[in-house]
């Protein structure tokens, strides 16, 4: 019989590996993951040190809700002061890199992996995301493998970044299209 579609049971990742021993996967997976999920433990510090212990850069007063997924903590980097909503999906095959002040929304999914789908053996294609400064990822929003998202952009709620997005832009749709320039209020205006 010949095949003219996919062959499942000829899968490769090639030579991808997850950067971490079978033992180190084991404990995060049984420990490490389940205890960052936890809605019993809503305590930031402490789920950014259980992140810190398995390979994370995470920097100051990041907080991070309940029931934060994260693949495999050696390929994420948080910087300082970022919020991280809860039920986001770090599914980083491939790193994933957060700049200072980033704000993470409730449900957002961020895919680092994809598949050839030319390739008869699904070949794995994992690609990084990054997120610049200031940038905000609203709600159930999705970004997809290889995304660099500009200094102070904006996806909105449920918006999918299959492209890379400009700096101060706001993005909205899916797939995301640019529709407007993100305007900041003047310091001063803001304090009166």
């Amino acid at each position: 019989m010949s095949f003219n579609f996919i062959r499942l049971d000829q899968y490769t990742i090639g030579d991808y590996t997850p950067g971490a021993s079978i033992w180190k996967q084991l404990l995060w997976f049984f420990i490490g993951d389940q205890f960052v999920r936890s809605r019993l433990i809503p305590i930031s510090a402490l789920k950014v040190w259980v992140l810190r212990s398995f390979g994370a850069s995470i920097g100051q007063g990041v907080r991070i809700k309940p029931e934060v997924k994260v693949k495999f903590p050696w390929r994420l980097s948080i910087g300082n002061h970022c919020w991280i909503g809860e039920g986001v999906w770090f599914d980083n095959v491939a790193p994933i890199t957060l700049e200072d002040h980033v704000c993470v929304s409730q449900g957002v999914y961020f895919c680092t992996g994809n598949h050839d789908w030319s390739d008869p053996q699904f070949a794995l294609k994992p690609s990084s995301i990054y997120l610049e400064a200031g940038s905000w990822i609203a709600a159930k929003a999705v970004v997809a493998p290889g995304v660099k998202i500009g200094s102070g952009a904006i996806l909105c709620l449920g918006g999918v970044a299959m492209r890379s997005l400009d700096p101060m832009m706001i993005y909205s749709g899916n797939p995301a299209i640019a529709i407007k320039k993100r305007e900041m209020m003047e310091e001063a205006n803001a304090r009166d």
